[in-house]
């Protein structure tokens, strides 16, 4: 979690931006593997660099990262990308199984452009995924 954040500080500091301003929505905890153990996303939509606000967003959306906690505690980082909206879709019926996350990207993900609508649908495991443009 802590090399997530300190990415956020790493890019301000890159841009000469100043002090990084978190969103208390930055960080949300949630198991989405089904293991029981929290899980977290990392969307630095919200966040700010001094007083510019678009430093970690950009016509492709924010960047996100999504961690999952091993059984041995630690941490990985399973996502890290540009994403323009996200939602957790209900959970599955089978009790441990893993969330699915819908992913809102840019267009050029689905073989399109910026402004055309491109989702994708992922379920959440310790596997590291990323979205590929065709």
């Amino acid at each position: 979690m802590q090399t997530a954040l300190r990415y956020a500080n790493e890019e301000c500091d890159a841009q000469e931006g100043g002090k990084v301003t978190f969103a208390p929505n930055t960080v949300r905890k949630i198991d989405l593997t089904g293991d029981g153990r929290e899980d977290y996303i990392v969307d630095f939509q919200d966040t700010k660099c001094g007083d510019r606000e678009t430093t970690y967003c950009g016509t492709g959306g924010c960047v996100m990262k999504i961690l999952v906690t091993l059984p041995d505690g630690s941490e990985r980082e399973v996502f890290g990308g540009y994403v323009r909206s996200y939602k957790i879709m209900a959970p599955p019926m089978k009790r441990g199984a893993a969330r699915t996350i819908r992913f809102d990207l840019h267009g050029s993900f689905c073989g399109g452009f910026g402004a055309q609508a491109c989702w994708k649908a992922k379920a959440i495991t310790a596997t590291p995924f990323a979205f590929k443009q065709p």
